[in-house]
C-alpha cells in the first residue's frame, strides 16, 4: 500500500530546551518531549526533576527511554525534508522568502547569518545534512539580513567599535578602524546587559513604586468620596434646618408686623372718629356764632351771647399718636450680618484636614525636590556621549563616558549633528515628562554643564550654538574653581564652596532644572524655574586640557 504523506513541518519537533529539532527524543508522562542529552543535562544540573516547559515536578527522577516512533517520524521528515502542502507552503504577507527558490516563493523556515540567506525545508537540507555548512549559524527566519551587513565591504557586522560607536566587519576592523577600541558584538552586548539590568531594576523599582502610590491614591480617593457623601448630607441637613428656621422666622416676623399693624390702625380709626366728631361739632358752633353775629336784634344778641360764646370741651383726640414708622436698625443690622455670613459660606474653600493617627496625602501635581543624596539616586539616569555630535576636538572614553578636549582634531566623519565650531558634546538619551538625576567629575579649568532642546544649532559660531547662550538651552560654568549659571546670554555668578562632583537634577513635567555641588552634602547652586517644551538631551563643553565624566552610579549608592 502506497505510504501516506504526512502533513507535517519539522519545526513541530523542537526541543523546548535546544531549540532545535529533537534528537533521540523521550517524552514525559505530562506530554512534553525533549532531547535525551538536553533532559539528562538539565535534570542532572538540579535538584528537582520537572519538565521543563510545564514544569510539572516528578516525585522519583523517570527513567527516560527513547520514543522509538517519534524517533522514526524525526528520522523521515529529515530524509524527505518533508513540509506542508505545497498550495499551503507559498510565502504570503509578512513571511520571509526562500531566497533560493525560483518563480514563486516558498516560505523560509530558517535564515543563515553565515550564508546571510533564508531558506524553506527543502532548501535548507545542505546546512543540516552537508558537513560543510553544519557549523553555519541558523536563526529564525529573518527578513533584515541585510542590515547585517558592512555597507562599504558587504562582510558580516561582526564587531562594535566603542571608539565611533558603530558596527563594522573583520575588513573594517583591519582598516578604517585600526588603533580604535573595538568588542565583538557577544562582549558589547554583554556590557549593554549589565546597563540594561541596571535599568531594568531600576524601571522594576519605579513599577512597584508607582503601582503601590496607584493602589494608594485610589484607596485615598475612595476614601475622600465617603467623606464628600457625608459632609454633603451633612450639609444637606444644616442647610435644610437654617432655611426652615429662616423661612419660620420671616413668618413670624410678618405676622408681628401685621398684627402691629392692625393695632396701629384700630387705634388711628378711633382718633379719626373723634376727630370728626368734634370737627362736626365745630362747624355747627362756627355757624350759631356766624349767624348770631349778623342778627340785628340787641336783646337777642344779649340774652344768647353767654350761651353762645362757651367753647365746646378740647377732647384728647389732639394727644392721640399713631406708629407710621415700622422700621428696625436692630433688625437690619442682623439680618445684613446674616446675609454676609451666607455670602461669605458660598466663597467658602474646601479645606482638607487629616484625621487624627492618619498619615497626610499629597496630592501635588510636582512633588518636592529631593533633599538627600539617597533620594536624588532614586532619580538616576544612565547617559552615554553621542559621538555623532562631538566637535572633533573632543575624545571620548571610557564607553563614551568620559569627554576630553585636546589641541589635535580626530578623524570624526561629517554629521549634520556635529559641532563644528563649539568644543561640545550632547547625549544620546532624551530626557522627557520624568525625572532624572545625573552626577559628573569636572577636571581643569572650564567645563560647562546643561541641557538642550534637540533644535540647538550645530554650525558656526553664533550664541545659537552655544550651551546656556540662547533660549533653547540652561547651563552651569565651572571656571577657574567658581560658579555661573547662564541662560539666553544672561549670566548669574554664584558664590559657594567648589566641588569637582556637579550633580543635575531635572524634573521635566514640573519645568524644574535644579544644579548642586555634591561632597559629603548636596549644596543648591541654582535652580531654573521654566517651562519645558521639548525632550531634553544633556551636554558638555570642555576647553583644553580639561575634561567631564559622566559617573555611573544606582540608586543604591550612598
Amino acid at each position: 500500500m502506497a505510504e501516506a504523506q504526512l502533513f507535517v513541518s519539522q519545526d513541530e519537533f523542537t526541543c523546548s530546551v535546544c531549540l532545535d529539532t529533537l534528537t533521540d527524543p523521550v517524552s514525559l508522562h505530562c506530554g512534553h518531549s525533549f532531547c535525551l542529552k538536553c533532559l539528562t543535562d538539565c535534570w542532572d544540573q538540579s535538584q528537582v526533576c520537572s519538565c521543563p516547559q510545564c514544569r510539572h515536578t516528578f516525585t522519583t527522577r523517570p527513567e527516560l527511554n527513547r520514543n522509538t516512533l517519534l524517533n522514526e517520524v524525526i528520522k523521515k521528515l529529515k530524509k524527505t525534508a518533508l513540509s506542508p502542502p505545497l498550495s499551503q507552503n507559498y510565502a504570503g504577507s509578512g513571511d520571509v522568502e526562500c531566497d533560493f527558490c525560483t518563480g514563486k516563493k516558498f516560505r523560509a523556515v530558517k535564515s543563515c547569518l553565515t550564508c546571510l540567506a533564508s531558506f524553506c525545508p527543502t532548501h535548507l537540507q545542505p546546512h543540516l545534512e552537508g558537513d560543510a555548512l553544519k557549523h553555519h549559524k541558523l536563526v529564525d527566519p529573518d527578513g533584515n539580513l541585510k542590515e547585517k551587513l558592512c555597507e562599504k565591504h558587504q562582510k558580516s557586522l561582526e564587531m562594535f567599535c566603542i571608539t565611533d560607536d558603530s558596527f563594522i566587519c573583520m575588513m573594517c576592523a583591519v582598516t578604517g578602524h585600526k588603533n580604535h577600541e573595538m568588542l565583538e558584538l557577544e562582549a558589547e552586548r554583554e556590557e549593554k546587559q549589565k546597563h540594561l539590568g541596571v535599568t531594568l531594576s531600576e524601571i522594576r523599582r519605579r513599577l512597584e513604586k508607582r503601582e503601590k502610590k496607584l493602589k494608594e491614591t485610589r484607596r485615598v480617593v475612595e476614601q475622600m468620596k465617603i467623606s464628600v457623601k457625608r459632609e454633603v448630607e451633612e450639609n444637606e441637613k444644616s442647610f435644610t434646618t437654617l432655611i426652615r428656621r429662616i423661612e419660620e422666622a420671616h413668618r413670624k416676623m410678618t405676622e408681628r408686623i401685621r398684627e402691629q399693624e392692625k393695632r396701629e390702625t384700630e387705634k388711628a380709626e378711633g382718633v379719626i372718629e373723634q376727630l370728626e366728631k368734634e370737627i362736626e361739632e365745630l362747624r355747627r358752633r362756627d355757624a350759631q356764632l356766624k349767624e348770631l353775629s349778623e342778627t340785628k336784634d340787641h336783646l337777642h344778641f344779649l340774652q344768647t351771647f353767654s350761651s353762645r360764646c362757651v367753647l365746646p370741651a378740647d377732647g384728647d383726640s389732639l394727644s392721640f399718636t399713631v406708629t407710621a414708622d415700622f422700621s428696625s436698625e436692630d433688625l437690619r443690622k442682623e439680618l445684613s450680618g446674616l446675609t454676609k455670613t451666607v455670602e461669605k459660606i458660598s466663597q467658602w474653600d474646601i479645606m482638607t484636614r487629616t484625621p487624627s493617627g492618619c498619615k497626610a496625602q499629597n496630592f501635588t501635581l510636582h512633588p518636592a525636590e529631593p533633599q538627600s543624596r539617597e533620594e536624588f539616586l532614586q532619580y538616576f539616569c544612565p547617559l552615554t556621549l553621542d559621538i555623532n555630535t562631538a566637535h572633533k576636538r573632543l575624545r571620548l572614553s571610557e564607553g563614551n563616558k568620559k569627554v576630553t578636549c585636546e589641541r589635535t582634531k580626530a578623524e570624526y566623519p561629517d554629521h549634520p549633528d556635529r559641532f563644528d565650531y563649539w568644543g561640545q558634546v550632547l547625549c544620546r538619551e532624551a530626557l522627557t515628562g520624568t525625572r532624572c538625576y545625573w552626577e559628573v567629575e569636572c577636571s581643569g579649568d572650564f567645563m560647562r554643564i546643561g541641557v538642550a532642546y534637540k533644535g540647538l544649532s550645530r554650525k558656526g559660531d553664533g550664541v545659537e550654538c552655544g550651551i546656556g547662550y540662547n533660549d533653547k538651552s540652561w547651563s552651569l560654568v565651572c571656571s577657574h574653581s567658581q560658579y555661573s549659571v547662564w541662560y539666553n546670554m544672561k549670566r548669574t555668578l554664584i558664590s559657594a564652596p567648589y566641588s569637582p562632583r556637579i550633580g543635575v537634577y531635572l524634573d521635566w513635567p514640573a519645568g524644574s532644572l535644579s544644579f548642586y555641588s555634591v561632597s559629603h552634602t548636596m549644596t543648591l547652586l541654582h535652580r531654573f524655574n521654566t517651562s519645558f517644551t521639548e525632550p531634553l538631551y544633556p551636554g558638555f563643553s570642555v576647553d583644553p586640557h580639561c575634561s567631564v565624566t559622566i559617573s555611573h552610579l544606582t540608586p543604591c549608592d550612598h
